[in-house]
């Protein structure tokens, strides 16, 4: 039973044997590094990184779920949809952190001059 699901693994259209697979892997590292960058102060985040990693995400998840790793094969490369989310994902969050923080700082900007 297991041998026959590694092997249906090992030879789908998205499998190991293919840059369908390998590709949306080693993305992963851009969403561990979103994730792991949560711990990083607001003020160091760019906006136009997390701007481009966010459409990106979310213009890529649209578009895995359009197209198909091998014509003859009708199965969607769930790999390829869900580490673009999780890219979107994660950069909206660092988006949010950064935009609250610039704010902030703005409103005690705005509150000391008007207490002069």
């Amino acid at each position: 039973m297991a041998n026959s699901k590694l092997q249906a693994f090992w030879n789908h259209p998205a499998g190991p044997k293919t840059i369908h697979f390998w590709a949306p892997t080693f993305k992963w590292g851009l969403t561990i590094a979103n994730i792991l960058d949560s711990a990083t102060p607001p003020e160091k985040l760019s906006y136009p990184q997390q701007s481009v990693l966010a459409c990106s995400g979310l213009i890529w998840t649209r578009y895995g779920t359009v197209i198909i790793p091998s014509i003859l094969v009708l199965q969607k490369n769930w790999n390829f949809v869900s580490v673009n989310f999780a890219l979107s994902v994660t950069a909206m969050y660092q988006l949010s952190r950064k935009i609250q923080h610039d704010l902030s700082i703005k409103n005690q900007e705005v509150a000391v001059v008007e207490e002069e």
